[in-house]
């Protein structure tokens, strides 16, 4: 840290130098908390010290609504702009930076399937939609014109604090994989290559291992989340982000057949590891070519 470990005596009666507040304020170790916050970081850029708070957007002609979200999600480190109608949603979207939308599905004089219609057609921005009502054709036609998900009112506030918690996590893995595909040119992973442009996977031993569109995708994903548990519902969801094929079988069935072409050594241990009652877990560290 560059401090002297040797600690000289003070000559009798010199004055004591005051810290200055410019440099360290009330704190006299502000300056070597920096410096191993800027180590830190260049060591994983990937660190965040001050993380942008997540940022919801509510429109709701209920200020009582309104303020319950706000407030709740508020105390949960939320930042929640609210609207009480759709007139300036566009424009609210268009000069902030918001991470996901509360849309009430029955304003005043407004069509909040439209309008959830319009944003999709523009944005990628999630969308869960809140309505008093359970009919379930309002449901399906909420999701089916982009809203990923759904809340009939009332509902409980912690409720939806773990929705909008898990529809983040599944959009961020979303760009992850999407990132994979657009500017990772290949995959080096326990002596394995995958070339995700020509789709080509090379073994250890230099031979090629043909893959089918199914076994590539979920590899794909395993890949841009090394270390990370996935559900089988995410890997259903994210692989299915590069192809419409319907998978007729269960996911452990792609999975077990994804082990069979990558996991040829039984002593070199598993790459994809079962997390019982959570998901699969890919072991090996993982290197992406740019």
């Amino acid at each position: 840290m560059g401090i002297n470990p040797v600690r000289r005596p003070r000559p009798t009666g010199s004055p004591v130098r005051a810290t200055s507040p410019s440099r360290a304020g009330s704190r006299p170790w502000a300056h070597y908390e920096k410096r191993a916050a800027a180590i830190l970081v260049k060591a994983n850029p990937a660190v965040e010290l001050n993380p942008r708070p997540v940022h919801v957007l509510a429109v709701d002609d209920d200020p009582s609504m309104r303020q319950m979200i706000a407030d709740y999600l508020g105390d949960n480190d939320i930042r929640v702009t609210s609207l009480e109608s759709g007139s300036r949603l566009e424009e609210t979207l268009a000069r902030h930076v918001v991470d996901l939308l509360l849309l009430d599905l029955r304003l005043p004089g407004e069509d909040g399937m439209r309008i959830a219609q319009n944003i999709r057609a523009k944005s990628d921005i999630p969308i869960i939609m809140l309505t008093a009502r359970k009919d379930e054709a309002d449901r399906v036609m909420g999701l089916e014109l982009g809203a990923d998900d759904y809340l009939v009112k009332p509902f409980s506030p912690r409720e939806l604090l773990a929705r909008i918690r898990s529809l983040l996590r599944r959009s961020r893995m979303h760009e992850t994989v999407a990132d994979s595909l657009a500017s990772i040119r290949a995959y080096r992973f326990a002596g394995w290559e995958l070339s995700v442009r020509s789709r080509r996977l090379v073994s250890p031993q230099g031979q090629a291992v043909p893959l089918t569109n199914t076994q590539f995708n979920l590899l794909v994903v395993f890949l841009a989340a090394p270390g990370r548990v996935l559900s089988r519902e995410q890997l259903l969801d994210f692989s299915r982000l590069h192809n419409d094929e319907v998978y007729d079988r269960s996911i452990d069935v792609q999975v077990g057949r994804l082990r069979k072409k990558i996991e040829s050594d039984p002593a070199a241990g598993p790459l994809i590891r079962t997390e019982r009652g959570a998901g699969y877990l890919f072991t090996a560290a993982v290197e992406a070519i740019r």
